[in-house]
């Protein structure tokens, strides 16, 4: 299965190259980037070829497309290529603006492709047993999740509002809230939000705190600020304390890792043992395609977190309760 990266835009690009290159039955056959010199020092470590032209790219031969470009920019790359009838994974978030999530998902229903959204968090092992445990009824009916999404300032376009459609909100809403509607099987009913800007001399927001109330009375507080500072071993963390009628669970997505103390970059680092969540994404994104299935984390999938974010921000302008409609 021949596979094309359109841009290296996104930090998650080189993990997704790296373990495309690794599966015995896919070829990372070209890359696109509209930086030439980041795309020619890809293609240079990925030992393949660099089209300056995208419409090229996506003439060739390849089955299935990666796009890791700036969030404003997903809609144009995922409705280019459609219409050249590519199979696509795209990096969260699908879009910055709920209007474009709906045309991206029309589109590749209308040329009859995959679009899957890039939620690699589901594929770590430590979520997956959570899923099975709250699934098995071992910690009776869930009536509460805490949550956290913390990272690093990311800096570059990440802080740039018109390609990235916000800040910390918008990075890191979208992970928790991927997570919970596809353990819980539920949906977002109302959201109430506060963002500021506290860390950083940015102009988005870095820190805030959110509280949902899911449809079947679910109470959840997501933290997802960037609060992580430079010095911090690893980028961030995923962590859920999910609180039932008969126990509590607590999970932390990224405690399986060994401390590694380099004196050659003068950093304390943390060296994570368990499977890799990318790998898992990409394995599922080629077998999705080869056997012909239905993608595992859909458009639709995208297009529900995407609401959420951005009724965040409506409630954080209002400073007051915000309901969604769907």
């Amino acid at each position: 299965m021949k596979v094309g990266m359109i841009s290296f835009a996104h930090m998650h690009a080189l993990s997704y190259a790296k373990y495309l290159v690794q599966h015995p039955e896919a070829e990372l056959a070209g890359i696109w980037d509209d930086d030439q010199q980041r795309g020619n020092k890809m293609a240079k470590q990925f030992e393949t070829e660099f089209y300056v032209d995208l419409d090229e790219l996506l003439k060739t031969d390849i089955e299935a497309v990666i796009i890791c470009s700036e969030n404003v920019n997903h809609k144009e790359h995922v409705l280019k290529a459609a219409s050249y009838k590519k199979q696509i994974l795209c990096e969260k978030p699908i879009a910055t603006e709920v209007e474009d999530a709906i045309e991206m998902i029309n589109a590749c229903c209308e040329h009859d492709v995959i679009l899957q959204v890039a939620y690699p968090v589901r594929f770590a092992p430590a979520i997956q047993k959570m899923k099975e445990i709250i699934q098995s009824g071992k910690i009776g009916k869930v009536i509460a999740v805490n949550a956290t999404n913390h990272g690093q300032m990311p800096g570059g376009w990440f802080i740039e509002k018109e390609l990235s459609g916000g800040g910390s909100a918008t990075d890191h809403i979208v992970h928790i809230m991927d997570l919970l509607r596809w353990i819980l099987n539920d949906e977002v009913k109302n959201v109430y939000a506060e963002f500021d800007t506290r860390f950083y001399d940015i102009d988005v927001e870095d820190c805030g705190l959110v509280m949902l109330e899911l449809e079947s009375g679910v109470i959840v507080s997501i933290d997802p600020s960037w609060s992580r500072p430079k010095t911090f071993p690893t980028w961030g963390d995923v962590t859920m304390e999910i609180v039932g009628t008969e126990g509590a669970l607590s999970v932390d997505a990224f405690k399986q890792h060994s401390l590694l103390y380099n004196d050659h970059d003068g950093k304390i680092q943390q060296q994570p043992w368990s499977e890799d969540m990318d790998e898992g994404l990409i394995n599922d994104f080629i077998a999705c395609v080869t056997s012909g299935r239905k993608p595992s984390i859909t458009g639709i999938d995208g297009l529900r977190t995407l609401e959420v974010v951005k009724a965040a921000y409506h409630s954080n302008e209002l400073k007051e309760t915000v309901f969604l409609k769907r």
